[in-house]
């Protein structure tokens, strides 16, 4: 028998072959590729076919890193697809909808967003359906990462000449449109674009918005997922009447959230946001480098990006970034993983560094000690909830994000501690969206294609980490 398993695009020379173990113990990594090949659309890779049966943008930024691994040329199909998506403003929409789904499969769905009506001014695509808002720009590190595990096959398809102007163009909205606290930083608009739905970070900036009444949405995410693991109704209203508000605007993004010209009621400078920002922006360096261009300018404002972020969200006194609410002006001062991302920046001080290491395997994280995965949120806060949706419960890629920053810092131990029981939660739980801190027990839906992908990286080499640290700086 056969057992071969192979990842394959129409036209793909350079899918990798490999020859799985069988049996109980088969590794991870067998188990990774069946999810990603369930999930693959032919154009790109949904994170599950029944809880989001579209495509997530930086879901695809972490699935194409792990399919790199076994088919560069999906992996670059997978970012490809996703920016033929952007708008002419330079944003890429948090999701690009699969018109073959039905419209309640999935809410807020095409006809909510209402993207090519909508935001016509802010140049949404007339031939595809899109969500406004945007989500972590992952995207320049995932595309350098897939560039090099191939750079033959980028070279000669012209990969990232034909990424980098959108990737660009995406940098350039984020630090000029989406500064709306005049310090530097980009500011989400919506707790969705931040990625990490329902943290109580949110729950501050979010009191100002009055919800939309419950009988004018459904909830389709409760058809797949228990009540008490996702957001609650009152939460829910606010998510729906901040999206309507932003695109009854146009889409429209102010120059200032504190005067009354911005695009709603919640605006916040994010840690985790800002800090994929700056580890793209060396991503863009080396990108502009190997396509013949300086990449100096781009080094060095991520170097500046990096003093700034520090300066208006780190507080020493607490070891751990913060939201910034740019409406109040004040310092959440809620305990998020969001605050312990930054360790993914090579040029952070290392005091600062040494500090959220502390925090993350001190008594609010537990890492390594009372929790084997990074939990989302405070052990110790009173919002602390081990099942429900980004209170609590540990999330893969924010593991594997911190699993990087740790190797950044030369914190190899305790890196490889944490690759190892990531690798060992993903296979047990069946990849799944989530798990319990504790327990490791599976939340969410199983079968999760950014779990999977990152599975597949950390299963075969530490290269993300090399080029997060600086690596060939072109």
């Amino acid at each position: 028998m056969d057992r071969t398993a192979q990842l394959t695009v129409p036209g793909a020379e350079r899918a990798v072959a490999y020859d799985p173990p069988s049996g109980p113990h088969a590794p991870p990594r067998a188990g990774a590729v069946r999810v990603l090949e369930q999930n693959w659309t032919g154009t790109s890779t949904v994170p599950s076919h029944s809880l989001y049966p579209h495509q997530w943008s930086w879901d695809s930024a972490f699935i194409a890193i792990g399919l790199r691994h076994l088919s560069p040329l999906r992996a670059q199909t997978e970012l490809e697809t996703l920016l033929a998506a952007q708008w002419r403003d330079g944003r890429i929409p948090h999701i690009v909808f699969n018109p073959s789904v039905p419209l309640d499969a999935y809410f807020p769905s095409p006809d909510f967003w209402r993207s090519s009506a909508a935001g016509r001014a802010a140049g949404a695509p007339r031939t595809v359906q899109t969500s406004g808002i945007v989500q972590p720009p992952v995207h320049a590190l995932a595309a350098w990462l897939v560039h090099r595990a191939d750079p033959v096959l980028s070279r000669a398809r012209g990969f990232l000449a034909g990424v980098y102007p959108r990737l660009a163009a995406w940098h350039r909205y984020l630090l000029h449109r989406r500064d709306l606290g005049g310090g530097g930083l980009a500011s989400v608009v919506h707790p969705w674009e931040q990625g990490m739905d329902n943290s109580p970070c949110w729950d501050a900036p979010l009191a100002r918005v009055t919800p939309a009444p419950a009988r004018s949405f459904r909830r389709a995410d409760l058809d797949h997922g228990a009540a008490e693991d996702r957001p609650t109704d009152l939460d829910y209203g606010r998510y729906v009447r901040l999206a309507a508000d932003y695109r009854d605007r146009g889409y429209r993004d102010g120059v200032d959230g504190r005067r009354g010209d911005g695009p709603g009621d919640f605006a916040v400078e994010d840690p985790a946001f800002n800090a994929l920002l700056i580890a793209s922006e060396h991503a863009l360096a080396r990108i502009a480098a190997e396509l013949g261009a300086a990449g100096t300018a781009r080094r060095a404002r991520a170097e500046r990006l990096t003093q700034v972020l520090v300066e208006r969200l780190y507080d020493p006194g607490r070891s751990m970034f913060f939201c910034r609410d740019v409406r109040t002006g004040d310092l959440v001062p809620e305990r998020g993983v969001s605050g312990l991302i930054p360790l993914l920046l090579p040029t952070l001080p290392r005091a600062v560094a040494d500090a959220l290491v502390r925090t993350l395997t001190g008594p609010h994280f537990g890492l390594g000690d009372t929790t084997r995965l990074v939990p989302s949120y405070d052990l110790l806060g009173e919002a602390f909830d081990r099942h429900r949706y980004w209170r609590g419960p540990a999330w893969f890629n924010t593991s594997w994000l911190v699993e990087r920053g740790l190797r950044v810092h030369g914190e190899r131990e305790r890196a490889d501690a944490l690759r190892t029981a990531f690798l060992d939660l993903a296979d047990t739980s069946g990849f799944a969206e989530y798990v319990d801190p504790y327990t490791g027990e599976a939340c969410g839906t199983t079968g999760f294609g950014w779990t999977a992908a990152l599975a597949l990286d950390l299963s075969h080499d530490q290269t993300a980490s090399s080029e997060l640290r600086g690596g060939d700086r072109g």
